[in-house]
């Protein structure tokens, strides 16, 4: 006899069908799986038919064909064993086939029939929805996770013995489950910037970086402030829109980085990697595919503190996401894309003992030689790609010990949060949200500027040596400053605060 279910599977972020054939015919009993299943797909064989077994119906003693279509994709992951088993209890008899095909069917099973729950279970049944399915049955701990998708009948299952039961008509529905309260909790962990003494104009360039989602580099000595500051940073980021959750939701769900399943990403992500990582934890990748700190930190921030101490060839790495804002990781078999849409935040001393160009605090004992092996990490064309950089001194005791609170993040966070929305409208329905994604189409529709601006863009440009890519992230700051100020064309102040955050090229790479 034959059965077919519809399963699904993850393929980059987004969920992918499956087709689930089942065919029981006679001969000596073989159980084989085919469709270009991975070593977890194949092991299934063992769970599904100690499941069945276990719960309380009969596994066949014949040859049993299981075929996932499409065939020339590679399936991973344990989430077909509930559409497997149920699909060889169909053919063989003790499960009616009506309507079946019509649900979708996603679980990994326990050796005694539990469903335990999977990762990914979000961009799948976004998927089932996209492909026409109303009803999904899966494990009942993915059941919040199930519920953010709109449209979708969720059955939450505890057991492969439940589903039989009501499939079978012996359960006119499924047990409750415990309902959980949900209460939306004052978030204590971010730290304000009323805290920081000083630094007036160090604030005033990552206020800037935040409301345009601009890359940022912080360079000062040792114990100025760069690593305090930077993890304020997302005290002050914008709010993010429910598109923007999902998406994050779906990378976190993949990668198995739900905290509380169910529970929506609302708050930006604020990534920062040990500086021992490699290129593949930046960008992911590995014998099974999965989403790395650049794509974790989507819509968010990735930090990376002491830069040079990372390794050459993954801050390398970084530059194809930061210009294209996604990662491609190519397999023989299937290409992967995942969205690196991030804000990179970066913080490095001058030299390697901290004190180059502050010979009034403590002099450098640093070569020359040992300075521009130090510097030599951050290459022209990375540098070149973070718009801001600013330069983080020293705050005297005078200003740490002063009793005055500066700005608290509330009241930052609300401007950036106003300059954000100018943003979204302007850029509604082309594909993105903010002015560093900017494409330079849209830098010459929205970032013109007067013939005054246009000449002290031409000096800065000669005198710094400014690259095109340089001259176009000045342009975007501009646009971004003319936003928070609520200026509807770009200004000559505007302009001259945009080229100060480029003079730290010319400074310490001189």
């Amino acid at each position: 006899m034959y059965a077919k279910l519809h399963s699904c599977t993850v393929l980059g972020i987004d969920g992918t069908t499956v087709e689930v054939e089942v065919d029981i015919s006679n001969g000596l009993p073989v159980f084989d799986i085919v469709g270009l299943p991975d070593t977890a797909v194949r092991e299934s064989r063992d769970r599904v038919r100690s499941a069945v077994k276990n719960s309380g119906c009969q596994f066949p003693l014949q040859r049993i064909t299981t075929n996932l279509a499409p065939a020339d994709l590679k399936k991973e992951g344990a989430g077909f064993d509930l559409a497997i088993a149920v699909g060889v209890l169909v053919a063989s008899g003790q499960l009616p086939a009506e309507g079946l095909e019509k649900d979708l069917w996603i679980g990994e099973l326990a050796l005694d029939g539990t469903l335990r729950p999977l990762s990914g279970v979000l961009p799948m049944v976004i998927a089932g929805k996209q492909a026409g399915f109303k009803r999904v049955w899966l494990p009942g701990a993915n059941r919040i996770e199930a519920n953010l998708v709109e449209g979708m009948e969720v059955l939450p299952l505890r057991s492969l013995t439940e589903a039989v039961c009501l499939l079978k008509g012996e359960a006119k529905e499924l047990d409750p489950w415990e309902i959980q309260a949900s209460t939306v909790e004052e978030d204590t962990s971010l730290v304000d910037f009323a805290d920081v003494q000083g630094q007036a104009q160090v604030k005033r360039a990552m206020e800037v970086a935040a409301a345009g989602m601009h890359n940022l580099l912080f360079i000062g000595p040792p114990g100025s402030g760069k690593t305090m500051l930077a993890k304020r940073i997302p005290s002050i980021l914008p709010d993010m829109s429910m598109d923007e959750s999902l998406e994050v939701t779906k990378v976190y769900s993949i990668a198995g980085n739900l905290t509380e399943k169910g529970r929506l990403v609302d708050r930006r992500p604020f990534r920062s990697p040990h500086h021992t990582i490699s290129q593949v934890g930046l960008t992911g990748g590995g014998a099974i595919p999965k989403p790395g700190e650049v794509s974790l930190a989507h819509r968010g921030v990735l930090f990376l503190d002491e830069m040079p101490e990372f390794s050459k060839s993954a801050l390398e790495v970084l530059r194809q996401p930061l210009e294209d804002r996604e990662v491609t990781i190519s397999r023989a078999r299937a290409v992967l894309t995942y969205p690196a849409q991030f804000m990179l935040v970066g913080s490095m001393n001058p030299c390697p003992c901290g004190f180059f160009g502050y010979s009034e605090e403590r002099g450098c004992i640093c070569t020359p030689y040992q300075v521009q092996r130090y510097r030599s990490k951050l290459s022209g064309p990375l540098l070149d790609r973070i718009d801001i950089h600013v330069e983080v001194p020293r705050v005297d005791f005078q200003t740490l010990s002063s009793e005055a609170r500066g700005e608290s993040s509330t009241l930052i966070r609300e401007r950036v949060n106003r300059a954000h929305q100018v943003q979204k409208e302007r850029y509604h329905g082309k594909g993105m949200l903010n002015n560093a994604a900017m494409s330079p189409s849209l830098i010459r529709q929205h970032c013109a500027i007067d013939q005054e601006s246009s000449s002290l863009l031409r000096q800065s440009f000669d005198a710094l040596g400014l690259s095109a890519r340089a001259h176009d992230r000045i342009l975007k700051l501009a646009r971004t400053i003319a936003d928070l100020e609520g200026s509807e064309r770009i200004e000559v102040p505007h302009v001259a605060e945009a080229i100060q955050y480029r003079t730290l090229d010319r400074k310490w790479w001189e």
